[in-house]
């Protein structure tokens, strides 16, 4: 996340805590270290959310739609900067 003081607030990171989630936030003023995430949420909201009817009826619609997106963002979505391989197809000729 950025540096903003909802997200430093001991009641935020207790919930994070309570819930498992570990918290990871950029270095004050430096926002290319969160670059990569900020174009991920970027697209899965264009991709999602932008010129569509709401769809999502729950918050279990919701989180099973972003489970999907991720899905398909890592194994099906092509990328021209990942010379138009997916992102797990990228990793795996790295490895």
């Amino acid at each position: 996340t950025d540096q903003g003081c909802q997200y430093q607030s001991p009641r935020y990171q207790r919930a994070l805590k309570l819930h498992g989630i570990t918290q990871s936030m950029s270095r004050k003023g430096n926002s290319m270290d969160d670059g990569l995430m900020e174009n991920f949420f970027g697209l899965l909201k264009t991709e999602m959310f932008y010129d569509q009817e709401y769809k999502y009826h729950n918050l279990q619609e919701l989180t099973q739609a972003i489970e999907e997106y991720i899905e398909y963002y890592n194994n099906e979505r092509i990328k021209s900067r990942l010379k138009g391989l997916t992102p797990k197809e990228y990793r795996s000729q790295a490895s």
